[in-house]
């Protein structure tokens, strides 16, 4: 049988156009929109503080009051994962802390972003929008400084908030429909998915209300930590032993005679992301002042001193090879606070250590009652000697 290209010229025309309707049929069958559910503001859909949480229309939608008084309040009927979580705010005064709390699984593992309106109506306040992770029952919010953004925070108005979560990264925005405020390149909780929850802190009353979830809409954020450009600095100590922790009472002070011994029982412990060894992570924490001890060991070519820079919460004691080289605080409540306001950095502070020709031992006491606690420590050159990795 023979076929004319002018026979097979429609043929060709309805088989392209069959086969356009069929991929585009299965294209809009393989986009489902993201399934939108409305959080009732409701008492019975929620666990909450009887007395302490006030369910009310107001502005012409159900919403809820909270105080400094009214603790968390958790939503029952839905576990999170990734997707949007989107809700209005109002405050009555710059000082409620309104929060947002997600894959809660209790007390004390969960993942945080809250709004500090004590800077409401400065635009440039670095501060207005904050993220932390709770680990172990300890609120990370001084070991995080660098999640934290600048947000047009309105009092006696509503706030649009938007959290927009994917695996590790995470975006918030806050009165903005198109940048977000804050972008988290990698949350640090110990959760993946669990409640979500309302709170707020601090005098004043916060309202929330329209309250809204579209789970697994994560809008082509990647589920993939975005890189720790600290991965790449090579002056990092990352490599460390530590002790268990062990009481301080107040007022001691870890001098020479606390060092440890031939006997003490040591562990190893890597620092994470940012450089940072975290002690809240491995021990959680306590209302009553305690300390570790941690140690590093260094090689160097040569007798010289070196630079080093470190960041702490809330105390330090250094010594290298058993002598005391120095001893500093950052202590929030005290106002013995280092910059960035008593949160750790690496700008916390610098000194010298004067090295030994051969191997050297640093030893660091950090010692805690307040908040998250760790270490991050990194030397400034590392010309003539080398960080030991065991």
């Amino acid at each position: 049988m023979k076929y004319t290209l002018n026979g097979l010229v429609p043929v060709l025309i309805f088989l392209m156009l069959f086969e356009r309707s069929h991929m585009e049929k299965l294209y809009h069958e393989s986009v489902i929109p993201a399934k939108e559910f409305k959080i009732p503001l409701l008492p019975e859909h929620w666990d909450f503080q009887e007395g302490k949480v006030e369910f009310l229309n107001y502005k012409g939608v159900n919403a809820v009051k909270m105080d400094q008084k009214s603790g968390y309040m958790i939503y029952k009927d839905l576990d999170f994962t990734n997707g949007t979580i989107e809700f209005d705010v109002e405050v009555d005064r710059p000082m409620p802390f309104p929060t947002i709390y997600y894959r809660w699984k209790n007390e004390g593992e969960s993942e945080h972003v809250y709004l500090r309106t004590g800077v409401a109506g400065n635009r440039e306040a670095v501060d207005a929008v904050q993220y932390a992770s709770i680990v172990h029952g300890v609120n990370l919010w001084d070991l995080q400084y660098e999640f934290q953004s600048a947000a047009d925070i309105k009092i006696n108005q509503w706030n649009h908030v938007k959290l927009v979560v994917s695996g590790k990264q995470l975006r918030v925005y806050v009165n903005s429909d198109s940048v977000p405020n804050l972008e988290i390149p990698a949350m640090e909780g110990n959760t993946q998915s669990g409640k979500i929850g309302l709170g707020t802190g601090f005098p004043g009353q916060a309202i929330f209300a329209n309250l809204i979830v579209r789970p697994d809409d994560t809008e082509n954020l990647p589920a993939v930590p975005a890189p720790d450009l600290t991965r790449h600095d090579t002056r990092y100590l990352r490599h460390w032993q530590v002790t268990a922790p062990d009481s301080l009472p107040p007022g001691q002070e870890l001098t020479a005679y606390r060092l440890p011994d031939s006997v003490t029982n040591w562990q190893g412990i890597q620092a994470e992301r940012r450089g940072l060894v975290n002690l809240s992570r491995k021990f959680g924490g306590s209302r009553q002042r305690h300390y570790v001890w941690l140690k590093a060991r260094i090689q160097s070519d040569m007798p010289q001193k070196k630079t080093i820079r470190m960041g702490f919460s809330d105390e330090i004691w250094v010594f290298l090879n058993r002598q005391p080289v120095y001893v500093d605080k950052n202590i929030y409540y005290l106002n013995m606070r280092k910059n960035p306001d008593g949160r750790i950095s690496i700008d916390n502070c610098s000194f010298e250590i004067p090295l030994k020709e051969g191997m050297n031992e640093l030893v660091v006491g950090v010692a805690n009652d307040f908040y998250g606690w760790g270490l991050i420590a990194r030397l400034e050159s590392l010309d003539g000697i080398e960080i030991d990795m065991n």
